[in-house]
């Protein structure tokens, strides 16, 4: 018996609609680094005129930090649905989950190296090898053993500002090195391709520094493990079966989410609320958003209007990388040359622009297609 991959019957509205969602939160984020020289300056400090602090706290709290656990969610609850439907047929699980992370490495580094540095999807793979090896456990081990970990980080990081007396030391303004964001603005500014490729090794020296990739298996293999528990406990397709949990759920995450994402602005900006932001309030408003999703669903009638959404969704790593050609195209010397040009709230509608259009792409791709074409492509080389 050959395992095939999942049918547009057996497609889940709801995680495309997710996945979706996510696909905007990601461009708002990334938005700032295809315009400004990211990653050697420090968001927070770097904008003066008063329009750009407002706009750029408004992203920090709803959209920064949120949504790459969400995405990380998504990401192993997907693979726990393989992983799940593999056992119903008798299919060796191992024998092809392997082979679609290598291919994922493999498009993230070409994406990493010749499109844009902001690379997610290497990352991404290289905590799905670890995620594999976990998802023999059941739903409980899988939410225990992402939540120790994530835990592990977070009493790491708190001990360490509170043994330091840096808790309530308010944030300074971090030092940036002056040379490699003028590289930055002259690269990508004013530079041909090949001035962007070689800046672009320089910011991938930041990117993929080997903290990183230690870092992303405390922050991103966690809520992989997460997603993947409640993929088991189909959390999602019981939507409806289970609003008595997700209804509470979703406004304890809102509330709580939102409360400590707004704390540094509310408060003083110290390490400690600077750092609860990032790394706490940012993920608990990310199952907030997912249960919100979840919610709208429960309606009858949102799911159908919400069906564009869930088209993006399911050609969502081509809308990804779409998003990156795209950008760079505007805002390189090499396109439209606006790098350097744009505030953050011309940025940011142009990132939804981006996305209308997308969403209208996606709509007329699938009355004559089943699948996006780097979908296809993948699975393909996958499943031959």
């Amino acid at each position: 018996m050959n395992f095939q991959p999942t049918t547009v019957n057996e497609r889940v509205d709801t995680l495309d609609i997710l996945r979706g969602f996510s696909l905007l939160g990601i461009l708002l984020v990334n938005m700032f680094a295809f315009y400004l020289p990211m990653p050697h300056i420090d968001l927070g400090s770097w904008f003066t005129e008063a329009k750009d602090i407002i706009w750029h706290q408004t992203l920090d709290i709803y959209v920064q930090s949120s949504f790459y656990p969400l995405f990380s969610m998504l990401f192993g609850y997907g693979l726990a649905m393989q992983y799940m439907k593999a056992e119903r047929t008798g299919i060796n699980f191992y024998k092809f989950a392997p082979k679609r992370l290598v291919i994922l490495f493999i498009l993230g580094l070409f994406h990493a190296f010749f499109i844009w540095y902001g690379d997610i999807l290497t990352m991404y793979a290289f905590c799905g090898f670890f995620l594999i090896l976990f998802l023999r456990f059941g739903s409980g081990w899988l939410l225990t053993f992402g939540v120790v970990i994530n835990g592990f980080m977070q009493l790491f990081f708190i001990g360490i500002f509170l043994l330091a007396g840096l808790a309530n030391v308010e944030v300074e303004e971090l030092s940036v090195d002056i040379a490699m964001i003028n590289n930055a603005i002259t690269a990508y500014g004013i530079g041909s391709w090949t001035d962007a490729f070689l800046q672009r090794l320089d910011d991938l020296s930041v990117q993929m520094h080997i903290s990183m990739w230690i870092t992303s298996l405390m922050t991103i293999l966690p809520y992989m493990l997460i997603g993947a528990a409640f993929a088991k406990w189909r959390l999602i397709e019981r939507g409806k079966e289970l609003k008595v949990l997700w209804i509470p759920l979703t406004i304890v995450c809102l509330a709580l989410g939102l409360f400590i994402k707004n704390a540094p602005y509310l408060f003083t900006r110290t390490y400690l609320l600077d750092y609860l932001k990032v790394y706490v309030g940012g993920p608990i408003l990310s199952i907030g958003y997912i249960g919100l999703i979840v919610c709208l669903c429960m309606i009858p009638v949102l799911p159908k209007l919400l069906k564009p959404l869930a088209k993006a969704g399911r050609m969502s790593l081509t809308l990804y990388l779409l998003q990156s050609i795209i950008c760079s195209l505007l805002f390189y010397n090499f396109g439209f040359g606006l790098y350097g040009k744009v505030d953050v709230q011309m940025g940011t509608f142009i990132a939804i622009g981006i996305f209308i259009i997308q969403v209208i792409l996606a709509e007329l791709w699938f009355i004559k297609f089943r699948q996006g074409p780097l979908e296809l492509a993948v699975k393909k080389l996958i499943y031959k």
